[in-house]
């Protein structure tokens, strides 16, 4: 896990992660392979053998109940086992014949001939002879999907690890800039009375000390970046503990950042040389570089 001098160990998850299991029964094998990646929201999109499609409603839910955000593509395989011979259902046959004899009674083309070869592709009518009852089997696919989405997860967590190391060093630096600009302050002050002073002498401009000394603090006033830099610093740190959660933060995160960058972008526009301008540039990089790796934070 990440570590970081008074943040303690990062939890967050990524959005993009795999896994695939497989499980061999009376009925043949069962595999489920889940491939997810970033979205806004949680978005299913399920691949179900024919005989397992009433099963998606239980399987949403329970996918639902562990992922918070991101685009999972699951497919659910069915192998059946060697050597099985295939059967059919008999009360779905007879409920077909019936169907066709009431549709020959109103409809009587010049020819009435039944296609057994297209009969036969209609959908659960040739079955597998596994020695599985049907719940048996439904609650096997549920089970193994219990254990590939707890794979998901395990990989998801470790993307989470290796985003959180890079966004925990990315508000090092911006910690380290904001300190930095501070250190410029007094400096900085010093020197606009200095050109403001210099400006002064080469226009040959005569001002009172009282008024020369309200000019200078309006100036510096609009040029203070003390609270900017302040918020700055706040929402540096409440990443940091953003990071802790168990629980989806990606659109906390992102909020965040953009208020990381609504404050460079103010303290940029503010800067009064030519330092804390660069300074600026160098945070809003840095932002930007969060951003962009936030997107994929569930």
């Amino acid at each position: 896990m990440i570590k970081d001098t008074g943040t303690g160990n990062a939890m967050i998850h990524s959005m993009t992660g795999y896994a695939r299991r497989e499980r061999q029964g009376p009925g043949g094998e069962l595999s489920w392979e889940l491939r997810s990646v970033n979205h806004r929201f949680l978005e299913i999109s399920l691949h179900l053998p024919e005989g397992l499609v009433a099963l998606e409603g239980d399987i949403r839910r329970r996918m639902g109940r562990i992922l918070g955000r991101g685009r999972v593509d699951a497919w659910l395989r069915h192998r059946p086992a060697a050597g099985e011979r295939l059967r059919l259902d008999m009360n779905l046959a007879s409920e077909l014949c019936g169907l066709y004899g009431e549709l020959a009674d109103v409809w009587e083309p010049e020819e009435r001939r039944l296609d057994l070869m297209e009969v036969l592709r209609w959908p659960g009518l040739v079955q597998t002879g596994s020695g599985m009852d049907a719940d048996s089997f439904r609650a096997d696919a549920l089970d193994l999907l219990d254990e590939t989405l707890q794979g998901l997860q395990e990989t998801r967590a470790r993307e989470g690890e290796e985003l959180a190391a890079v966004l925990v060093e990315k508000v090092a630096a911006i910690r380290e800039h904001v300190t930095r600009i501070r250190a410029w302050l007094p400096e900085t002050g010093e020197a606009l009375r200095e050109r403001l002073q210099a400006r002064l002498e080469e226009i040959g401009q005569q001002v009172d000390s009282g008024r020369w000394e309200q000019e200078l603090v309006y100036y510096l006033h609009r040029q203070d970046i003390s609270e900017e830099l302040d918020r700055l610093e706040t929402h540096a740190k409440e990443i940091l503990r953003v990071l802790q959660r168990r629980e989806p933060v990606g659109r906390r995160l992102d909020f965040l950042v953009q208020e990381c960058n609504r404050e460079a972008n103010t303290l940029g526009s503010k800067a009064g040389d030519q330092q804390t301008s660069m300074a600026a540039v160098e945070l809003k990089v840095l932002i930007e570089q969060m951003r962009e790796q936030i997107q994929n934070v569930e």
